[in-house]
């Protein structure tokens, strides 16, 4: 149970960042979703794009704490250091 507790806070993790990312796509840009992400990636800037999606995972984190859901939130902070390394070398 607790394996499955870290890879659902996990998936939470990714899913919240994927949201942050479209959200940010479609009302602060003039392009949509995926126009965005292939013109974020031949600008070279999509590192700092999925950054500001995973701005998300706070507010997604202390609500997990709140409901002490402890290792859905270890989860989340792991999609945060996975997405750091991916960035990276994005």
């Amino acid at each position: 149970m607790k394996k499955l507790d870290l890879l659902i806070g996990t998936l939470i993790g990714f899913a919240t960042t994927f949201l942050g990312v479209y959200i940010f796509l479609e009302f602060f840009t003039d392009y949509g979703f995926t126009k965005g992400l292939s013109g974020m990636k031949n600008q070279g800037i999509l590192g700092k794009v999925i950054t500001l999606g995973a701005i998300l995972n706070i507010i997604v984190f202390f609500i997990l704490l709140k409901y002490n859901k402890e290792l859905m939130a270890r989860g989340v902070v792991l999609a945060t250091i996975l997405l750091t390394i991916i960035t990276l070398f994005v």
